[in-house]
């Protein structure tokens, strides 16, 4: 399993405040958030090749540290995230961000995408757009990014009708920004994935070059690559020699870390920085304990296990209900009825979504509770 390697002691809260805090809890780690972000950087080089997805952190309190880091240019997947980053810029005193919103709007979020772009004059906003229509009709102060889809068939223009690509970029006209190509669909063995990727990006370089005979709108920027593929995009020699044109890899998850990352990339020398504090609320027979910790307050969209339990190898997670996880006990002592178990997610991200607030963890110490305040989505279009 993952992470047994990793010494549960580093993430214990102190006892006087492990005790009298309610379960189940998610804790954020900023020690270890910051190590990942250093070791992000080393792999892309530059803050400026990095285009994090916020729909893993979700909270200003990360988005600070995203900031500290020199990060500038975002990608989210909905508008309240999208509000949330910029208010959260703005009070930084870093108005001038860059953020994609990396999902094709309609009525009336496309409007209310315009009006942020009115709220925030100093940020840089585009929109994922994959219709000549939609292209015409998106809104004054936001670009667009052609969506193109590399086989994933979840949304975009296939990468291989090029004549529709061409249509969106046209209807686009100046507020063309360039391409998404967004290869999530990709997973297995490493080196087989990292060749199929190959594959797709070159295609997607063909398009680019296609764009340029033709007298299209020039591409300014090539966003591809979460977290499954973004070291393939980085040693991909072809987008080492784009000249003008930008290309940026766009992994999110890679801030907390989780456990379907590091099955998928065990080489990514990241730690998590998201867990779930749990106990033990049943313990019925010898080979099976119960948490607190159901599909409520932990993802389990993602398969199971749902959950690594943190230094406790010997237990499984089984399939959770709502509010309880079974773990079976397959080696070593059974735990406790009341007993602290630590677990970190599966798939970390709509984990954060199911959180109204966290705990901030610093240099091993509860530093404060914050709110998740981009979680879930608007109900009302603002004006």
């Amino acid at each position: 399993m993952p992470f047994d390697d990793l010494d549960a002691r580093a993430y214990a809260l102190p006892p006087a405040e492990a005790e009298r805090l309610l379960s189940p809890t998610l804790l954020l780690y900023l020690d270890a958030v910051r190590a990942n972000l250093r070791r992000m950087l080393e792999y892309t080089g530059s803050p400026a090749r990095w285009r994090p997805h916020v729909k893993t952190t979700k909270t200003p309190a990360l988005f600070d540290e995203l900031l500290a880091a020199g990060l500038r240019h975002f990608k989210c997947a909905t508008l309240r995230e999208a509000r949330c980053l910029l208010e959260t810029a703005r009070a930084a005193g870093i108005p001038r961000i860059d953020v994609l919103l990396a999902y094709p709007l309609v009525e009336p979020a496309l409007s209310a995408l315009g009006g942020l772009a009115r709220a925030f004059p100093a940020a840089h906003l585009s929109v994922l757009c994959e219709d000549p229509a939609a292209a015409e009709r998106t809104p004054a102060g936001v670009d667009v990014f052609v969506d193109v889809d590399p086989g994933m068939n979840r949304t975009g223009v296939p990468l291989a009708e090029r004549a529709a690509v061409r249509a969106v970029v046209s209807a686009a006209g100046a507020r063309f920004r360039g391409l998404h190509h967004y290869e999530g669909h990709l997973h297995g063995d490493p080196e087989e994935r990292r060749a199929r990727c190959f594959a797709g990006y070159a295609e997607l370089l063909e398009l680019v070059h296609e764009l340029g005979r033709l007298g299209a709108p020039p591409v300014r920027e090539l966003v591809t690559s979460g977290t499954p593929a973004f070291r393939s995009a980085l040693a991909f020699p072809g987008f080492r020699e784009l000249g003008s044109i930008v290309h940026r890899v766009s992994p999110g998850t890679v801030v907390l870390h989780d456990a379907r990352s590091a099955e998928e990339n065990p080489d990514l020398e990241l730690v998590p920085a998201a867990l779930v504090f749990a106990r033990v609320v049943s313990r019925t027979r010898a080979d099976r304990v119960t948490c607190d910790a159901g599909s409520k307050s932990i993802a389990a969209e993602a398969g199971d296990p749902c959950a690594v339990v943190l230094g406790w190898p010997g237990l499984v997670a089984e399939r959770p209900s709502e509010e309880h996880l079974p773990l079976r006990v397959a080696s070593g002592r059974a735990p406790e009825r009341g007993e602290v178990l630590l677990l970190v997610p599966r798939h970390v991200c709509p984990t954060v979504n199911l959180a109204e607030e966290a705990l901030l963890v610093e240099g091993g110490r509860v530093r404060e509770v914050v709110p998740v305040s981009a979680r879930a989505h608007d109900v009302w279009a603002r004006p």
